[in-house]
C-alpha cells in the first residue's frame, strides 16, 4: 500500500503544480507556446471527449493518468525558471493565508444549479403534466 501513499503524495503536488501553471500562464515572461500548451492541457483535462472513453476498461483512464501528468510536466519545463519561481511564492503565500474563497464565484455557481434545476422541473411538468 505504499505505492499508493506515494500516488497520493504525487497527486496532491500536481495540483499545487497546476495552480503555478495557470498562475505562470498568466505571467506577460511566459512565451506565448508554454501559454498555448497550459491552455491545451487545462482543456482537454476538462473536456468530455478524451481520445480513450472512459467507458474502455484500464485503458479509458490511462489517458488522464499519462497524458495530462506528462504534459503539465512539458508545460514546467517550456516555462522560464524565474516565472516558476515567483508563482511558487505566490501559492506558499497563498496557501499560508488559508484557502482561497470567493462569495461572488459561489454565488454565481449556486444561482447555476438553481437555474438547471428550474428548467428540470419545467421540462417535467410539461412532459408528465402536458
Amino acid at each position: 500500500m505504499a505505492w499508493l501513499a506515494r500516488l497520493k503524495q504525487r497527486a496532491k503536488a500536481l495540483k499545487g503544480e497546476t495552480y503555478v501553471l495557470y498562475l505562470a500562464a498568466r505571467h506577460p515572461a511566459t512565451p506565448w507556446y508554454a501559454k498555448l500548451l497550459v491552455a491545451v492541457i487545462v482543456a482537454y483535462a476538462f473536456s468530455p471527449v478524451d481520445l480513450i472513453p472512459d467507458f474502455v476498461p484500464v485503458l479509458g483512464y490511462l489517458d488522464d493518468l499519462v497524458l495530462i501528468p506528462l504534459g503539465i510536466a512539458l508545460a514546467i519545463k517550456l516555462v522560464p525558471q524565474a516565472v516558476l519561481d515567483e508563482c511558487h511564492a505566490k501559492v506558499q503565500a497563498a496557501r499560508q493565508g488559508g484557502k482561497p474563497s470567493s462569495r461572488a464565484a459561489a454565488v454565481v455557481i449556486v444561482l447555476i444549479w438553481l437555474g438547471i434545476a428550474a428548467l428540470g422541473v419545467a421540462w417535467g411538468w410539461r412532459v408528465f403534466a402536458g
